[in-house]
């Protein structure tokens, strides 16, 4: 496959994900710490990243490698296969707090979810709670 199609490939699965979760070229310099023409260049399909690089950014967006650099049939499947709980997994991962939650199983009801994040919401207020009182 030629270098060209690799580029363009990336472009549109980078960008597909950056959109899907809400997310700019700035947001990925400041919070990958990386270099503002490198994150252009991939988001324009003139240059691919290194692996070193694709693999931060799927750990950012939690998804696989693969998500970033295979063509996909259709880019609207997502890992979470209930929308609810898509929705309250990103609420989850956009909480520096709760992103342990993020590693969950992908076909967990939005209900289940739920109950872990408030799980983790009163494990850290106690933890607050404790800390506060010099426990």
């Amino acid at each position: 496959m030629p270098e060209e199609l690799y580029k363009k490939i990336f472009s549109k699965n980078l960008n597909h994900y950056m959109e899907l979760y809400g997310k700019t070229q700035s947001d990925l310099i400041n919070d990958l710490n990386f270099n503002k023409s490198a994150v252009s260049t991939w988001c324009n399909g003139t240059r691919l990243p290194r692996m070193d690089k694709v693999e931060a950014l799927a750990k950012y967006f939690g998804i696989n490698r693969s998500d970033l650099i295979e063509e996909k049939s259709n880019t609207n499947d997502h890992y979470y296969l209930n929308d609810e709980t898509r929705e309250i997994a990103q609420e989850a991962f956009e909480n520096p707090e709760l992103r342990t939650l993020f590693k969950v199983a992908r076909d967990i009801p939005p209900e289940r979810l739920r109950a872990h994040i408030e799980f983790m919401k009163t494990l850290k207020e106690q933890e607050q709670g404790n800390h506060d009182e010099g426990c």
